[in-house]
């Protein structure tokens, strides 16, 4: 898959919009619901949609690899909430061997997913997705609040297979029929660069409802760096590292020996 468009500012939804004054099913308090016409968005049409690579949309929170001081760092977005002071996207760097924890497609197989140690430098200027444990109630249900994990994805770099047309009624039965169909979401990356997307609560659908496509997907750990090389022997990079080589059913089924 070419390299696709990095996440920089909110998308536009691939129907017209619309706002109804009901209670949200995305928000807690949140008095209104913004859902989708049968309409598709103009800006969607004109970039040739059809056309369109469709990926993944990931439910976690948005990263950044860029320079600081000569040298490549990750920055994650800023909540303002004060029931949100984390800093998780920390747990997921060695600062010593300057990589990062990255959850990707296997190159073997297209089924399978591998969690690598990359190099931030080979990251840099891209927007990436960081999911968990403890990052927006963990929809992909990896790791227990005792033994923490998270992770990071390039945006764009989870495709769709077999996607439907960019139709509502066809991708709203294909979001509850389909097992590949168990996202939050779907991103299309448009050939002019344009991003749009639909989101399940767009089209009146929960999320997550039940366990998702992303976590039912086998996982290899492919983390070869030498523990001594690292900034802890304790941390999320020196567990995997132990873990080097093996292969779980599924990425929610990744645990850490005690």
């Amino acid at each position: 898959m070419r390299r696709l468009g990095s996440v920089q500012q909110k998308m536009q939804c691939v129907f017209m919009i619309e706002v109804k004054e009901e209670t949200s099913r995305k928000r807690d308090g949140q008095q209104y619901q913004v859902v989708a016409t049968e309409t598709v968005n103009p800006v969607a049409l004109e970039a040739n949609v059809d056309c369109a690579i469709a990926t993944e949309k990931l439910d976690g929170t948005c990263c950044y690899v860029t320079t600081f001081e000569g040298r490549p760092h990750l920055w994650a977005r800023l909540d303002r909430k004060p029931n949100k002071q984390y800093c998780w996207h920390s747990s997921v760097v060695d600062h010593n061997t300057g990589k990062a924890l990255v959850l990707r497609p296997s190159a073997d197989d297209a089924d399978s997913l591998e969690i690598a140690a990359v190099p931030l430098g080979d990251l840099l200027e891209q927007t990436l997705e960081l999911i968990g444990t403890n990052v927006n109630g963990n929809p992909y249900e990896l790791g227990c609040k005792k033994q923490p994990v998270h992770c990071l994805v390039s945006h764009g770099s989870v495709g769709v297979r077999n996607p439907p047309p960019v139709d509502f009624q066809q991708l709203r039965l294909w979001f509850q029929d389909s097992p590949e169909g168990r996202v939050e979401g779907i991103v299309w990356h448009c050939i002019d660069g344009t991003l749009v997307k639909v989101h399940r609560h767009h089209l009146g659908l929960s999320w997550p409802d039940g366990h998702t496509r992303l976590g039912d997907r086998p996982l290899l750990v492919h983390v070869d760096t030498a523990l001594d090389e690292l900034s802890s022997s304790e941390d999320s990079f020196a567990r995997f590292s132990k873990l080097n080589g093996h292969r779980f059913g599924r990425l929610r089924d990744v645990r850490f020996d005690s």
